[in-house]
């Protein structure tokens, strides 16, 4: 797909903007650009050790920043150039390795991206301190480039950025207290909005930001921003899938189940619940419940939610909500190459093996 090739070449340049924003040696420059002179003395040694490289770190690993590509694509589509947004994509990206660092923490995971996860490497202090500042320091680049964009623009980013960090959490907050098992039934339209929330807003954000940037209609603002969400939920649901079915078997994040030993209530956990034998409902919540992690146990749950046909169900529901995306927003943009790949980009979240 010419999806995957734009998402290669686009990296390296999302990476240099995000080296921008978040150098890999801080220095005492650096350090008085985002944060003004010191009273005293900064430690900039320090701060590298504790900032940069645990953040540069889970960076280096890879993903593929499909996001900030999607503000990118966005601004294109209705007409803007890349240029302009090209700054501003690391909002999203770093917010996003902000939330995963926070994620791994709150799930006990063991592995991302072939590696053990930063809490484990750095310690719990330092990954969640990192965290933290990964959705506070893309805020510097209004400082910048704040002549790149107008007062209102910087107005509405700013306030779509502060409603989408709220969203994000509450997203989070809902699936913690679900995958803990406190709560027994949960309806199909609560996970999709669950997943709204935890995973959409950032692809949501992401198409926003590239349409006020590129200086959208409203129209269009907003529909490629329910694009964007669609993206993200098909996205989440392939990613639930994939968790199933792909892999070698591992302790902790990154192994085939690994939502299962989280506890976690995906699409195709709920589909087996509502849809499985009263001994096969019963058998799937004690095996959540428990974060099992033995091989053969999380097996036994997997094979209960293939046999109720739940994974094709999940799949499909997918492929469904991004075709009713894409034709919401096939007819309001006009032919382009960034429209093309933006319908591949749509395909590809819940086409994608990896």
């Amino acid at each position: 797909m010419r999806i995957e090739q734009y998402l290669q070449e686009k990296k390296a340049l999302i990476d240099r903007e995000i080296e921008k924003i978040i150098p890999r040696k801080i220095t005492e420059q650096w350090l008085e650009n985002v944060l003004g002179e010191a009273r005293f003395e900064y430690d900039a040694e320090t701060l590298t050790k504790s900032i940069s490289e645990p953040i540069w770190d889970s960076l280096d690993r890879g993903g593929k920043r499909w996001r900030p590509a999607l503000a990118l694509l966005a601004c294109e589509g209705i007409g803007g150039k890349e240029e302009k947004a090209l700054p501003f994509t690391p909002i999203v990206e770093l917010v996003h390795e902000g939330t995963i660092c926070a994620d791994d923490i709150e799930d006990d995971a063991k592995e991302r991206r072939g590696k053990p996860c930063t809490h484990l490497i750095y310690g719990i202090d330092i990954a969640l301190n990192a965290s933290n500042i990964m959705y506070f320091l893309p805020m510097t680049i209004f400082y910048t480039n704040s002549k790149k964009l107008s007062q209102e623009k910087v107005r509405r980013v700013y306030d779509l950025y502060v409603q989408e960090m709220m969203r994000v959490s509450i997203g989070q907050a809902t699936d913690i207290y679900w995958h803990r098992g406190k709560k027994a039934e949960i309806t199909e339209q609560q996970y999709l909005q669950m997943c709204i929330c935890k995973t959409g807003v950032l692809a949501r954000f992401a198409a926003k930001l590239g349409a006020i940037i590129g200086n959208a209609s409203k129209e269009k603002t907003d529909a490629l921003a329910r694009f964007g969400e669609s993206i993200g939920v098909g996205f989440q649901i392939q990613d639930d899938i994939l968790e199933l079915s792909e892999g070698e078997f591992a302790e902790g994040k990154g192994m085939v189940g690994g939502d299962i030993h989280e506890g976690k209530r995906t699409l195709m956990v709920i589909h087996s619940l509502k849809n499985g034998s009263e001994s096969d409902k019963k058998r799937l919540i004690e095996i959540l419940n428990s974060h099992p992690t033995e091989e053969g146990v999380i097996r036994e749950a997997i094979e209960i939610i293939k046999k109720n046909g739940s994974i094709e169900y999940a799949k499909k529901r997918a492929e469904k909500i991004v075709e009713e995306a894409w034709r919401e927003i096939d007819k309001r943009l006009l032919k382009s190459n960034a429209k093309e790949l933006l319908k591949e980009l749509a395909y590809y979240s819940v086409g994608r093996k990896i």
